[in-house]
């Protein structure tokens, strides 16, 4: 059996999905208390997956036809922003509708979870939601630290695994299986909301498994950021095949839910957390590392075969769940609702959406890392870099902050062929960056010191600092350096000097 093959007989049900006894799950939703049913909620995130790499979206060599059917069947957001371009504290702004620089050691990566922050599972599951996760929920870090009993995306339904996977890297988990027994353990008449969070297309790749599926290299097509070599559009095959596992995946759940009748009641949310994992790409606030695929649909009450360009962001997600369920959400979420965009055909309610990135890996000496906040509006991206001194991407000559893999080391090993690229992706970069976004989302020509941009680039330096004022970051408020303090729970590297305790808070910042 080849790969083709594999992904086509997960999608239709004939691979690794125990029967459970999908008749004990039939039942109506919850009443809501603004009246009609309670929705079901399935949120689908996948690991690493960023804009544009859907077929929906017009991208060449990865076929996601699940994903491109919930856009069709409901709205299709092509300016979704996550909050981080990093897997933990953007997870963190998904559950609490919180940005970063509002969620203490939660807004670092690998780091903690506070349990005093609300989120919306536990809120849900209050007025009587059924809530699970599989796979990858608030994570990587330690959520037992921050005073949790459970991972903050809810209890974990991760057992049922599979036999035989399409390529080494995948994990071997029938996401799909998990998510049946989740719903064969739902109480009679309660709503559901489900978190798959896809491990995949986090690295690493089966080097080739792309090219072995069947797919073209000239099929890939390169950010100008990368060099255009055979060995770049081969890993980005290898990353496709894996965005088709996840999509493959989604496909089961969606069957399951046709098949109890629950499909038309359930808001399926499906997106990626944050941009590829390449250079320039995921842990950057660029397009490539901050705009996701995002697709929702929710039977009748979101119109089908719609588009929209309006600003989203991933802070926005929680106060959605939550109005849509009839509960209010709390005061201090900054998100806003997407529910009168959703259901109205409403303008969207963001002018503009701001992201930022703190630590990502144990890149630098010390553990420190490079912080920075941005604002996008539809056309431009103004990016503040709070520490230019330092070396974005991570110390020479390892640059930690990108992920292993073969783009990285031919680009490492080619620095003097592709001096400008290596440049892009490792070079020290300025305090302020700004960018037309409309000509030119690959980031690459900065125009924040041209004479014609000034005035912008003040512009929205001014309107980037009120906003992080006011939601008491403390980038704005002269207290970052918190941020360094923070604990690191994943893998360290004392060899880059300096500070380098696992799991614990460094004194010279708190």
């Amino acid at each position: 059996m080849n790969r083709r093959q594999f992904l086509e007989n997960v999608t239709y049900g004939t691979l690794g999905v125990a029967g459970l006894g999908l008749a004990a799950c039939q039942s109506s939703a919850a009443e809501n208390p603004g009246g009609g049913q309670r929705p079901n909620i399935l949120f689908a995130i996948a690991d690493d997956w960023g804009w544009p790499y859907a077929s929906i979206m017009g991208a060449k060599g990865v076929n996601t036809p699940h994903f491109d059917r919930v856009a069709r069947e409901g709205l299709l957001f092509t300016h979704a922003f996550c909050a981080a371009p990093q897997c933990s504290p953007n997870r963190a702004a998904i559950l609490t509708g919180r940005h970063i620089g509002q969620l203490e050691e939660a807004g670092a990566h690998s780091s903690l979870f506070p349990s005093k922050f609300k989120v919306y599972p536990s809120l849900l599951e209050e007025v009587g939601y059924h809530v699970g996760f599989t796979g990858k929920g608030w994570g990587p870090g330690d959520w037992k630290r921050g005073g949790w009993t459970q991972n903050p995306a809810g209890p974990e339904y991760s057992t049922q695994k599979l036999a035989e996977v399409p390529a080494n890297g995948i994990v071997p988990m029938d996401y799909a299986g998990n998510f049946e027994a989740f719903l064969a353990k739902r109480p009679d008449g309660a709503p559901f909301c489900f978190w798959y969070g896809g491990h995949e297309p986090h690295r690493k790749y089966e080097k080739g498994s792309g090219l072995k599926s069947g797919k073209k290299l000239e099929d890939a097509s390169v950010p100008g950021f990368l060099p255009d070599d055979a060995v770049v559009r081969g890993d980005l095959l290898d990353c496709f095949l894996e965005i088709e596992w996840f999509d493959a995946q989604l496909g089961g759940m969606l069957k399951k839910l046709e098949a109890l009748g629950e499909l038309e009641n359930t808001i399926v949310i499906v997106t990626g957390d944050n941009g590829i994992s390449f250079p320039r790409a995921k842990a950057n606030l660029y397009e490539h590392g901050v705009r996701v695929p995002l697709a929702i649909r929710w039977g009748e009450r979101v119109k089908p075969d719609r588009t929209t360009d309006d600003l989203v962001s991933f802070v926005d997600f929680a106060p959605t769940f939550l109005e849509a369920a009839g509960v209010a959400p709390p005061a201090d979420m900054s998100g806003k609702s997407l529910l009168g965009l959703l259901t109205e055909g409403a303008a969207g309610p963001n002018e503009f959406v701001v992201f930022g990135r703190e630590r990502h890996a144990h890149a630098r000496r010390d553990n420190l890392g490079y912080p920075g906040r941005a604002i996008r509006t539809r056309d431009r991206l103004y990016i503040h870099n709070y520490k230019p001194d330092r070396w974005p991407a991570g110390d020479p000559d390892e640059y930690c902050d990108i992920d292993d893999g073969p783009t990285k080391s031919f680009l490492l090993e080619n620095r003097d062929k592709y001096p400008a690229l290596f440049e892009l992706a490792v070079g020290k970069r300025p305090e302020a960056e700004l960018y037309d976004v409309s000509q030119s989302p690959d980031c690459i020509k900065n125009l924040a010191d041209t004479p014609e941009h000034c005035e912008m680039r003040d512009k929205l330096g001014a309107q980037l600092s009120a906003v992080l004022t006011e939601q008491k970051d403390p980038r704005a408020l002269g207290t970052g350096d918190l941020f360094e303090s923070y604990p690191r729970f994943g893998a360290m590297r004392p060899k880059l000097g300096g500070f380098s305790k696992q799991g614990a808070y460094n004194p010279a910042y708190q």
